[in-house]
């Protein structure tokens, strides 16, 4: 036996003890926790409430990923498909139970498991505080002397707000499209817009007007509840001025199927502390959110009858207008893959496809440029959830261009006026919900 044996010897059996470590605990890392609305909101506020006090709970981060577009689809998406691993929650809301039916997705409650209900609340319709509606009969005259002339907003096109609102319209004999909805993805954003004259009313929860509320900048004509709001006893319901029209949404939270059975104890063990504590507790009275707990059987129970009644609702006669957009969420990535075919065809025609002498052989430099290519494309997608289409697009496409020999001036030049473009073409005028990431658009 050589003097090296026995040192390949001793490393190869501390090799073998460390593959033997016991399995490592859980959480070890941080945990994420995926909102599909945008930052400011009542979804928004709920997920960072419940990822601070978490923390504490699990002794690991808690990061609140804003998935926003597609109507809440891409940050159910996102949830639904996550790895089963427990290091992804999903907070996900009453829009879960209307996507399929809108048929935007075939992601329903099915692909998650329910942990807990964390609040419900009902819809409340807000004007400006300067509006000329001082009551409900107020502003459906203006409705009525001119269907079609206002604008609301409050969430994505056939979002639960705009379910809510819709429903009302149809519950005094007005057609559902009598407002003219404004897909904007989430309550503050649309707030903003309300703010700046874009719309004439916003529907959403009361809890997401407060602070415009307190300040007197806006004002709120009614609650779609049967009862006035402990929280806001000066607002009127519905049903106070003569509509027994009521809709609400819910927020829960939930991990995608088949997460291991001791880390879904853990974290809904974890979850019903948080729940439970009085810091909870205050910050959902103070933000004037209804606090409606229930634990994963219940949860689930909730979800499978929400998603009858929703069914019901969404394929009505009346719903129809709201049921989907003029343009599904695919018509972007199908108008991008037809135009890329249009040009390669031509290309084709014309023989421009054929190598020609001085063309560049085959190199190492030149599959680094192509997989540099391909990657941002890859990164492109990635990114756009976060920093948003038209930051994530310019970025893109600049490298892309750099990756053809494109020169710097002409590379920031032409991917500064594509994207923003087609986001004007397809978010502005055909109404396609595209991420808005960190400054809105």
């Amino acid at each position: 036996m050589t003097t090296r044996q026995p040192a390949i010897a001793f490393a190869t059996a501390m090799l073998l003890l460390a593959g033997c470590r016991p399995s490592e605990d859980y959480p070890s890392r941080p945990i994420v926790l995926i909102c599909p609305w945008s930052a400011g909101g009542g979804t928004d506020r709920v997920a960072r409430q419940v990822a601070v006090l978490l923390e504490r709970e699990l002794g690991v981060p808690v990061n609140v990923i804003n998935a926003t577009g597609g109507a809440g689809v891409t940050g159910h998406t996102r949830g639904a498909l996550a790895d089963p691993d427990g290091y992804t929650l999903t907070m996900i809301t009453v829009e879960l139970n209307m996507l399929h039916w809108r048929g935007l997705t075939n992601i329903d409650h099915t692909y998650f498991e329910p942990l807990m209900m964390i609040n419900q609340d009902h819809a409340a319709l807000v004007v400006r505080a300067d509006a000329p509606w001082r009551s409900l009969a107020d502003l459906e005259r203006s409705i009525r002397e001119a269907p079609g002339r206002l604008r609301a907003s409050g969430t994505a096109q056939g979002g639960i707000w705009h379910v809510a609102l819709a429903g009302w319209l149809e519950s005094i004999g007005l057609a559902t499209d009598a407002v003219t909805w404004v897909s904007i993805n989430g309550a503050a954003p649309s707030l903003q817009e309300l703010l700046s004259g874009g719309v004439q009313m916003v529907c959403c929860s009361l809890p997401e007007a407060q602070t415009l509320l307190e300040a007197g900048e806006v004002r709120c004509l009614g609650v779609m509840a049967d009862q006035r709001s402990a929280t806001f006893p000066e607002i009127p319901t519905f049903r106070e001025q003569g509509s027994d029209w009521t809709m609400g949404g819910w927020r829960g939270l939930a991990l995608p199927r088949g997460v291991p059975r001791d880390r879904f104890e853990v974290l809904a063990g974890a979850l019903s502390r948080v729940a439970s504590s009085e810091e909870f507790r205050r910050f959902m009275d103070n933000s004037g959110f209804i606090t409606s707990i229930q634990g994963p059987a219940e949860f689930a129970s909730s979800l499978a009858e929400l998603d009858r009644r929703f069914h019901d609702i969404m394929i009505s006669e009346a719903f129809q207008s709201v049921r989907g957009a003029r343009f599904g969420p695919y018509v972007f990535p199908y108008f991008l893959a037809g135009l890329l075919g249009s040009v390669f065809v031509w290309l084709l025609v014309r023989g421009e496809l054929r190598p020609s002498r001085d063309a560049e052989p085959f190199s190492w430099n030149l599959l680094s440029r192509i997989a540099l290519v391909l990657g941002w494309i890859l990164g492109f997608v990635m990114l756009m959830d976060l920093a948003g289409y038209v930051i994530a697009g310019v970025v893109a496409l600049v490298v892309i261009f750099r990756a053809l020999r494109v020169s710097w001036p002409w590379a920031i030049g032409l991917a500064g006026t594509i994207v923003p473009l087609t986001y004007q073409v397809f978010a502005v005028v055909l109404r396609v919900p595209l991420p808005w990431g960190w400054f809105g658009w």
